[in-house]
């Protein structure tokens, strides 16, 4: 037992001083392997035979579209749209940036890339209106995980994976939590903002104005909002398996980005082939290490080791999860993510699965704690891409922050954690139980 913890604590340490991820578990899974008296011959071919696997393709796939949909200004109109609607709100404009990222984030399926593509269209908007920075880039910080929940998610789909579960029954699961924080973060925005007449709304408009003017830019939008109605519709009607999937989202991605919004270039379209190519090795290297590293810890008896220790503590279900929710918020805290998925899904859904959990309800809520942990103080690192995109001071930013975590993805979280219908309904409409 001593073994499996300290490679437990190598792992965790390499992450909190900075070691690249990759390296900072295949460190801990050296150390298993060595004082473990495990085999390398018997172990390296359990990581090759984990990584043949043709649903692995949608990532690197998934990867280059979010690039490409990034370069290629495919935001532009999905903010302007966003806009027409909400602008005459006080706070509307903030509305229309959590709504952009939504369904960004549906489109590219990246927190990362939805922060940046977004952000650089919405931070000289709200600079504009009179909106404070901090507060700003604390809201498009707390929005740009909505692409981890809203599918299709690269992160459900290593979820799927690792937990060998249903890939679209996982992509359900995060539906309705991640329409919960969008609603949740739209009125702690409105709220936060209710009293602050520094800022500037559009001119009123009559709702034939308004209509009018929605379905102009509609039009203009329309190229964009096909992709998710595509990718979904061809995923759910049975057309396309997720892999499949995610190749038509990149090759779609391409004429829409260099003919229609023109956001690509020759030049750029290379960096974006790069980009992807350098994330797709890290990526993989780190998920053949992860996969080696999983099974020494079901080897270990790690699962059984940690939930001995939460019984130790309370045999309530309830408090059980509490806990293994704040394992998880720390997690995403350190690590991106992907590698957060990739640590916590062998490690906490046996534990969970033993006190009752539903597997797919434990996908929903493992999304809504990695994207909440990718925001939280003191590492969040998205919180501090949004404070560099969007030119805020990092002490202007918390506070807004933490009153958006609290208002929208704190409650998002204990309703998705402790109402397993909210994860359920839809993949048991669906799918059946």
């Amino acid at each position: 037992m001593e073994i499996v913890l300290l490679s437990l604590v190598i792992l965790l340490a390499c992450l909190v001083i900075g070691v690249a991820v990759p390296f900072a578990f295949g460190a801990a899974t050296v150390f298993l392997v060595y004082f473990g008296d495990y085999s390398a011959d018997t172990l390296i071919p359990v990581g090759y035979s984990k990584m043949n696997s043709v649903v692995l393709l949608a990532i690197p796939l998934f990867i280059l579209s979010g690039g490409l949909m990034e370069k290629g200004k495919i935001a532009d109109p999905l903010v302007a749209i966003a806009e027409t609607v909400f602008g005459r709100l006080r706070g509307g404009l903030g509305v229309a940036g959590v709504l952009a990222s939504a369904v960004f984030g549906a489109i590219s399926g990246s927190a990362a890339a939805t922060l940046s593509c977004i952000g650089s269209v919405l931070f000289p908007k709200l600079a504009e209106r009179g909106y404070p920075p901090g507060h700003s880039a604390a809201l498009l910080a707390c929005s740009a995980p909505l692409g981890l929940l809203i599918p299709p998610s690269a992160l459900m789909i290593l979820y799927a994976w690792v937990a060998q579960l249903s890939v679209l029954k996982c992509f359900l699961a995060t539906v309705i939590p991640g329409i919960i924080v969008v609603i949740l973060l739209a009125i702690t925005n409105l709220l936060m903002l209710r009293r602050n007449d520094k800022i500037q709304m559009n001119e009123y408009a009559t709702p034939i104005q308004v209509i009018k003017s929605t379905a102009a830019q509609t039009g203009r939008a329309t190229p964009a909002l096909l992709m998710p109605i595509i990718i979904l519709g061809g995923i759910y009607g049975g057309l396309m398996t997720p892999t499949e999937a995610a190749g038509v989202a990149a090759i779609y991605a391409i004429p829409v980005g260099f003919l229609i919004y023109r956001g690509l270039t020759l030049k750029n379209f290379g960096d974006v082939l790069v980009d992807a190519g350098i994330t797709t090795g890290v990526v993989m290297v780190m998920l053949f290490v992860v996969m080696i590293l999983s099974r020494l810890f079901i080897f270990e008896e790690l699962p059984d080791i940690i939930l001995a220790g939460l019984r130790s503590v309370s045999e309530n279900p309830l408090v059980i999860m509490l806990m293994l929710n704040i394992f998880m918020i720390i997690v995403g805290m350190l690590m991106d993510d992907v590698s957060g998925v990739l640590l916590s899904t062998p490690i906490l859904l046996p534990v969970a699965v033993e006190i009752g959990v539903d597997p797919i309800h434990f996908a929903a809520i493992l999304g809504v704690n990695l994207g909440m942990g990718n925001i939280t103080p003191p590492t969040a690192p998205l919180l501090y891409l949004a404070t560099r995109i969007g030119k805020a001071k990092i002490n202007e930013t918390l506070g807004p922050t933490m009153i958006l975590i609290c208002g929208a993805w704190l409650p998002a979280l204990l309703i998705t954690t402790y109402t397993p219908s909210v994860a359920l309904w839809l993949p048991n409409l669906l799918y059946g139980n």
